[in-house]
């Protein structure tokens, strides 16, 4: 079957590790016909925006998007792009794995976590403002709502159910926040009902957080809020070895993103230098949801025997033996290839 991707190379390094990429997924057979176009500086430069609406369209039209790292200035500038396009397309649901490699030098080994964070209510919502002239104090509502609650909960023990794990955990501060987490946790125990062959617990945040680090092996499947989701996910990657595998998925209903994780990397930009690896996962993660699970499959067995054998990958990896992007891309090609 054919499928039409819409590819967002990104900025600073996210041409190099978009090539890469693609160059995985083409190795697959998988039939993919990408439709490229630009967003963030890039397309601010161009176009007088960082988020051109011929993106838009197409996202509408094709569904399914491969995306790279897009640059958001702090303080000042536009805001975040990534953020907008999760609103554009309600893509409720940011999954992100946090799973160790053999050969990667990280806290824990044989760790393989997911974390299901709401993607588009809370303290993300955006409403913010100065509440005075001289920009003094400034506030921020948080919008909790229970269709959102129930969605994303829902969605993490679908996922377990259909992956076979046994075990959720909810996190929240419903013990201080008692209406928007309290709504949260309340939701979560009811759904939890419906599914009794898994596993259901519940922490709070700062306990969690203790425990990730402490004992990181008592967790499967993570289910939680759209700021403690976006620290937690971090929080993950930090134990398995950092952002440079960290892939992740933005998902909707009628549509989904695809993405690396970490930032641009403007400082080495263009020098064939930077980890592919999380774009590469976040591909497979791609195909996996297109229905082409064997392709994923294999994309993610290459990537990990290639990272095992430490002498084809990029710097940040191995800073004494180590290959260029484009060529650690043509290693998991090859390592593909001999797993056929």
């Amino acid at each position: 079957m054919k499928h039409t991707v819409v590819v967002i190379p990104g900025d600073g390094i996210g041409p190099d590790i978009t090539a890469a990429a693609r160059k995985v997924v083409d190795a697959t057979g998988v039939e993919i016909e990408w439709v490229e176009f630009q967003a963030g500086v890039k397309a601010m430069e161009a176009s007088g925006t960082p988020l051109p609406e011929e993106v838009i369209d197409a996202i509408k039209e094709h569904q399914v998007a491969l995306k790279g790292p897009l640059t958001t200035p702090v303080g000042t500038g536009f805001k975040s792009i990534n953020v907008a396009l999760r609103r554009e397309f309600d893509l409720y649901q940011n999954i992100r794995p946090a799973k160790s490699f053999e050969g990667v030098r990280s806290l824990y080994h044989n760790l393989d976590m997911v974390i299901f964070r709401e993607n588009t209510e809370g303290l993300y919502s955006g409403l913010e403002h100065y509440i005075d002239s001289r920009r003094s104090a400034a506030e921020m509502i948080g919008i909790v709502t229970k269709a959102g609650c129930e969605r994303i909960v829902r969605a993490a023990f679908e996922w377990t159910a259909r992956q076979g794990r046994k075990k959720i955990t909810a996190v929240h501060k419903a013990n201080i926040l008692k209406f928007t987490s309290g709504m949260f946790l309340d939701i979560s125990r009811r759904v939890a009902k419906e599914y009794p062959d898994i596993l259901f617990e519940d922490k709070i945040i700062d306990n969690m957080c203790m425990q990730m680090v402490m004992n990181p092996h008592q967790f499967d499947v993570i289910v939680t809020t759209n700021l403690f989701g976006d620290i937690l996910s971090d929080l993950a990657s930090g134990l398995v070895g950092g952002l440079g595998l960290a892939p992740g998925a933005n998902i909707g209903n009628e549509h989904a993103i695809f993405e690396a994780v970490h930032g641009s990397a403007p400082d080495i930009a263009g020098m064939n230098i930077a980890n592919p690896s999380a774009l590469i996962l976040a591909a497979a993660m791609m195909l996996d949801h297109l229905g082409e699970m064997d392709a994923a499959r294999k994309v993610e067995r290459a990537v990990a025997n290639v990272i095992h054998d430490s002498n084809a990958v990029t710097r940040d990896l191995n800073p004494v033996n180590f290959v260029g992007t484009d060529e650690m891309a043509s290693h998991i090609v090859e390592e593909m290839a001999r797993l056929s």
